[in-house]
């Protein structure tokens, strides 16, 4: 089972609640949530550990967060970087609170997802 498989599981089992369909397209994954918002995850097959986790969210209030470990030269100053987080908009930039492994930073990013969807 790849990376973006145990995602997928981790997704469709440990975030039922708030989780209604989940797709792998290739290099990434689709989750679907409740809200018609939807989580992209995507896993590198090249570099070992780059991971980016995004929550589409545009449409509905004009807001986006991603987590991601691309070493974005201009979040150099974020403590946590590479790993960093945009809260709500591209721009806005903090330092990420989630474990540094995709499985683990999947979950937390999840959990921060359902807390704001209920």
């Amino acid at each position: 089972m790849n990376s973006l498989e145990i995602v997928q599981r981790i997704a469709d089992v440990e975030f039922a609640s708030i989780v209604t369909q989940t797709d792998l397209l290739g290099v990434k994954l689709r989750i679907l949530l409740t809200d018609t918002s939807y989580v992209d995850v995507w896993a590198s097959c090249k570099l070992q550990g780059r991971f980016g986790i995004h929550w589409e969210r545009r449409h509905l209030d004009g807001r986006i967060y991603r987590y991601d470990n691309f070493p974005d030269t201009d979040w150099a100053q974020v403590a946590t970087f590479p790993f960093h987080f945009h809260d709500g908009d591209q721009n806005n930039v903090i330092a990420a609170s989630f474990a540094p492994t995709l499985e683990q930073g999947f979950r937390d990013f999840m959990l921060f997802v359902r807390k704001i969807l209920l």
